[in-house]
């Protein structure tokens, strides 16, 4: 991923058009006191941040359990570049202050992931479709510069985990971690949950997919997707929710 101008970049998070996709969970516990507040607002005006500070390229797509495609929500990646091969990425229910972190995602290029084991990369899952279905965006940034970025990733792969379950708890963070996936066909994600994304940003999918057209496609790897093959991976959970949500992958809805 090409890095840009440290000047660019802060237009472009201040033009990404945020605070327009609220959390989906209010936690449970008391408001924060004066002093917490103070306190915050000390830490803020005297600390470094340099990792936060990272975190520069703004990305909104769809993900779905693993092994669960019906249980699908709007995942928003804030994303930091290691380098030319790697890149981080931190997930939230939202874009406002207030929002969830529902977990990370890591974005490797082609080249690293044939290095992968079998086993590996059946954890991962490509980004040719999310890209050339105009699903992926990046918002607030120039068209040019987007269609660059997004010829950037369209060859990556992604490991996901969620950790924080928001379209489906309403309190705390339960349950172990799940492993996302994303979607590689026509079909699959809920047309009114990107609709209605499509419709907070004032963008639209489907004049992205005709302006990604000339984007070429690479080839997928073969061992990426594996659950389109039957291969679901996912971490035994031993407790059940206790504030009415589930916390096993199960069809759950879909939160904006």
């Amino acid at each position: 991923m090409k890095r840009f101008h440290p000047s660019l970049l802060v237009l472009f998070l201040a033009a990404c058009g945020g605070k327009n996709s609220g959390s989906n969970v209010t936690a449970p516990g008391a408001p924060a006191s004066p002093k917490t507040g103070l306190l915050e607002q000390g830490a803020n005006l005297l600390q470094n941040k340099p990792p936060i500070e990272a975190l520069n390229t703004y990305l909104d797509g769809f993900h779905f359990y693993n092994g669960h495609m019906k249980a699908q929500m709007e995942a928003h990646h804030y994303c930091s570049v290691v380098n030319e091969d790697v890149t981080q990425c931190v997930i939230y229910d939202g874009n406002v202050r207030e929002a969830k972190i529902m977990g990370v995602e890591y974005i490797v290029s082609a080249r690293l992931f044939r290095t992968l084991p079998p086993q590996e990369k059946a954890l991962w899952h490509s980004h040719v479709h999310e890209v050339a279905s105009g699903q992926l965006i990046a918002p607030g940034i120039p068209q040019l510069a987007e269609k660059e970025l997004m010829k950037k990733l369209i060859g990556t792969y992604g490991k996901t985990w969620h950790t924080w379950h928001t379209d489906q708890q309403k309190g705390l963070p339960l349950g172990v971690p799940r492993l996302m996936m994303g979607f590689t066909a026509d079909g699959q994600a809920d047309p009114a949950m990107v609709a209605e994304r499509d419709r907070r940003f004032n963008v639209s999918s489907a004049e992205k997919r005709k302006d990604r057209a000339d984007i070429p496609a690479p080839p997928i790897d073969p061992g990426a997707d594996a659950w389109a093959e039957g291969r679901v991976v996912q971490i035994p959970d031993p407790a059940p929710a206790s504030d009415g949500g589930t916390v096993d992958g199960s069809p759950g809805g879909h939160a904006k």
